[in-house]
């Protein structure tokens, strides 16, 4: 018998069913949290790096934590939604390989899910404003946090349960892509599992390559040959989502930051984030607290 064993978890930041209209225009979302829409009437647009999708009634959308994406209703737009975070014990994300917008066709027990979510989640909706660079503050966070942990057990493990179910929705083989551990050698996945659990520490491809007893040359072109990334880029790319993390929910200034995510000083830290986000880390935090997001 083959024993699997989750190793995400996800908990509750907002739930609620809106109507938006026109003003639900937003540009260079990128959020530390996945959002999932069921839309019930209307229309509207998202779109990402790769791909802009139609948001119509009858489906299911995704998008996962750190997917850079604009969001748009160009009249009149009706839709469940509900917006959580992801843990995991090794600091991988279940769509790791999957950073953008997925859509499935949504069934019943889907729009059930929802109502359920509402039902057993009251208040839980943003009812400050649909716009992310209001409801992305620190001390909303903490708010959501707080009525986590009010949350009766039975509560906790049902909401649990609906968000594993409506995660599992976008795990098919048609929306989603899977590394195959078993393809994947174990130095590599140890490697990975200790750069997300350790961003804070020295993580030079001459350190990661001794720390799996690699030459350093083989080591970063097997790193590559299974992730698709050189070493370093994805180390600084791991780096940045925590450093973007860090910024939309807490006080920590970039210096803070930039020792948090293992940088060496607030210059670098700053080119790296450019170089990845487009944008400084300054004009990052200025569009949140100006209404660029």
């Amino acid at each position: 018998m083959i024993k699997r064993t989750l190793k995400q978890t996800f908990t509750l930041l907002n739930v609620d069913h809106v109507k938006l209209d026109s003003k639900w225009n937003y540009k260079n979302v990128i959020s530390p949290y996945f959002r999932i829409y069921y839309i019930d009437a209307g229309a509207g647009e998202i779109w990402d790096a790769s791909a802009k999708v139609r948001l119509e009634p009858g489906f299911l959308y995704i998008i996962p934590s750190f997917t850079l994406c604009n969001l748009v209703c160009p009249d009149y737009l009706s839709q469940y939604f509900v917006q959580f975070f992801e843990e995991s014990s090794d600091g991988i994300s279940l769509f790791e390989n999957n950073r953008s917008i997925a859509r499935v066709k949504a069934t019943e027990i889907d729009t059930l899910n929802f109502k359920r979510l509402l039902e057993i989640n009251p208040g839980r909706g943003i009812n400050r404003s649909d716009n992310p660079r209001v409801y992305e503050k620190n001390i909303f966070y903490k708010e959501y946090q707080e009525l986590n942990n009010r949350q009766s057990m039975s509560t906790f493990t049902e909401t649990h349960g609906i968000l594993l179910q409506m995660v599992s929705r976008f795990l098919t083989q048609e929306t989603f892509k899977y590394m195959d551990a078993g393809h994947v050698p174990a130095k590599i996945l140890n490697v990975i599992s200790y750069i997300q659990l350790n961003l804070q520490r020295d993580l030079s491809v001459a350190y990661l390559a001794k720390k799996v007893n690699l030459h350093t040359d083989y080591f970063s072109r097997l790193f590559h040959q299974h992730t698709g990334e050189r070493p370093v880029k994805y180390v600084h790319e791991k780096r940045i989502e925590r450093a973007q993390y860090l910024m939309l929910t807490t006080q920590m200034t970039f210096a803070e930051i930039a020792l948090q995510t293992g940088f060496d000083n607030v210059f670098y830290f700053s080119k790296i984030f450019k170089k990845i986000t487009g944008m400084s880390p300054g004009n990052y935090k200025k569009q949140m607290d100006t209404g660029g997001f």
